[in-house]
């Protein structure tokens, strides 16, 4: 029997090597090397339903529009070097790069969910002019 020490160590090794692997498996679809359809479809429906109740998809945050862009530049590309320099985005803000305009086209099955959006400038907490904005190096 082993030393319980190297037991522990062995056990931490692959709960942080599985962590790892599950979180860059996880990423590749928002790269879009992989796609899973039903998360894509619960996706859809998640922001839409958001969307119709004309709230932000992407929640709320205390965060100034700098840091929100800080922290968006900070993690973008992050998970392809995750192995070497685990950096993980708990950040919450608008910077997403996604053109929440691909949720207002209807897909095959969607029209059974009934939701009504309206215009995306109607959207609460939603700054949609400066999703793209670049903003200066210093915070206002």
């Amino acid at each position: 029997m082993p030393p319980a020490g190297f037991l522990r160590a062995a056990g931490l090794l692959g709960f942080v090597g599985g962590f790892c692997f599950a979180y860059t498996s996880s990423t590749k679809r928002f790269w879009g090397w992989t796609e899973n359809s039903k998360e894509v479809a619960k996706d859809r429906y998640e922001v839409k339903k958001l969307l119709s109740q004309k709230q932000s998809p992407y929640g709320k945050t205390e965060l100034s529009p700098y840091h929100q862009d800080m922290a968006a530049r900070n993690s973008t590309n992050s998970q392809l070097l995750f192995a070497l320099i685990p950096w993980v985005n708990l950040a919450n803000h608008q910077s997403h790069g996604i053109d929440l305009r691909k949720y207002y086209e209807v897909r095959p099955g969607e029209e059974k969910w009934g939701f009504t959006l309206p215009p995306l400038e109607e959207i609460n907490d939603l700054a949609v002019g400066n999703q793209y904005k670049t903003y200066s190096n210093y915070p206002n």
